[in-house]
């Protein structure tokens, strides 16, 4: 070999271990593409992200206030509203009665709700208030479509299966809720009621970064087991742990909360359709598969997501939503997708497999 040969050979494969340590650096330093990202986001982020992998806090950042009047700071135990992803709590609340062998999945909900005088109440089974396919718009109209053809997100399917656990458990849903939480050592989560919870934040409106303050709940005693959870980053990783660490559910119920035969749109999760299950959004055709849920209301947001390959989750709550539905979520997509290419996760080879 030359000596010209030899240096061209030599610069070529320094040049190429920079290029391949640039990008390690990079997949590695999700911590501070993050904490960069918080800091000057446009639209503003306010609100705690919270990074667990096998069962440890591996990113735990807070950013913004509890209260743009008073400036006050959020805590990493900042409580938030998490909205909808209360029905994966609801979810698993329902399948631990059905271990008790209190609820049939697959029984007409008029089983155990008598009072449903609609004809559409006997056709209507558990399983389809589970995944949205139930079709009912409202308590006092027709069905949207017949239950099981189609999907449509919204309130009502969990509001009555908050009914449901009441009326087979004979106790409220706080007091099932709350009950469970503490056995959880959760000890910062609890269902909204009219009583002040200590550390809860106010939530926000977010119009071009000009912040107005939501004064009216629409968590209502109705609502609550659909929307009314109040919690922290903290207690929801350790809610993840103990879910997807089969601690909760018996194997083969756990596996229904990510079973799925509808599917739908959620920009959150993309453009093309995911899979719906009880209280679940399930991406699985990726090459990275993950599960969860996203909450919005109140001037809050609310993102709880795990990756099963790599027992990772990511949380992220923020007490400000913005205005423009094009926003919703702005910062927290940003930072999913730090996640999903850094080395956090199970590393994906490009023929497809671990």
């Amino acid at each position: 070999m030359t000596s010209n040969l030899r240096i061209t050979f030599l610069l070529s494969f320094i040049l190429l271990f920079s290029n391949y340590n640039s990008f390690a650096q990079k997949k590695n330093n999700y911590a501070a593409q993050i904490d960069s990202l918080i800091s000057v986001s446009d639209p503003i982020f306010n609100g705690v992200v919270l990074i667990a992998k096998n069962g440890k806090t591996v990113y735990n950042k807070v950013y913004g206030f509890t209260n743009f009047e008073t400036r006050k700071r959020l805590k990493t135990d900042s409580q938030f509203e998490i909205m909808s992803n209360t029905r994966q709590i609801t979810a698993v609340l329902i399948l631990k009665e059905v271990e008790k062998g209190r609820i049939d999945l697959q029984a007409p909900i008029k089983k155990y709700l008598p009072e449903l005088t609609p004809t559409w109440a006997d056709p209507v089974t558990v399983h389809q208030l589970l995944n949205h396919t139930h079709g009912i718009a409202d308590l006092k109209k027709p069905l949207l479509f017949q239950p099981g053809t189609d999907f449509k997100y919204g309130d009502l399917g969990y509001s009555l299966l908050g009914k449901i656990i009441e009326s087979v458990s004979k106790k409220s849903y706080p007091e099932i809720a709350n009950a469970f939480f503490k056995e959880l050592k959760m000890k910062n989560t609890i269902c909204s009621s009219a009583a002040p919870i200590k550390n809860l934040v106010s939530g926000y409106i977010n119009t071009n970064n000009s912040f107005k303050i939501v004064s009216k709940t629409m968590i209502t005693l109705e609502s609550i087991s659909s929307n009314g959870i109040v919690s922290t980053a903290g207690d929801l990783a350790i809610w993840n742990e103990n879910l997807h660490k089969g601690r909760l559910l018996k194997p083969e119920n756990y596996q229904l909360l990510f079973k799925y035969a509808i599917t739908a749109q959620n920009n959150f999760f993309g453009k093309e359709k995911v899979g719906y299950g009880y209280g679940f959004r399930i991406v699985d055709k990726e090459l990275i598969k993950y599960v969860g849920h996203t909450g919005l209301g109140d001037g809050f947001s609310s993102v709880n997501l795990y990756f099963p390959e790599s027992d990772v989750s990511l949380i992220i709550l923020e007490n400000q939503m913005n205005q423009n539905r094009d926003l919703f979520y702005a910062s927290e997509s940003k930072i999913k997708n730090i996640v999903l290419k850094s080395n956090l996760l199970t590393q994906i080879k490009e023929n497809g497999k671990k």
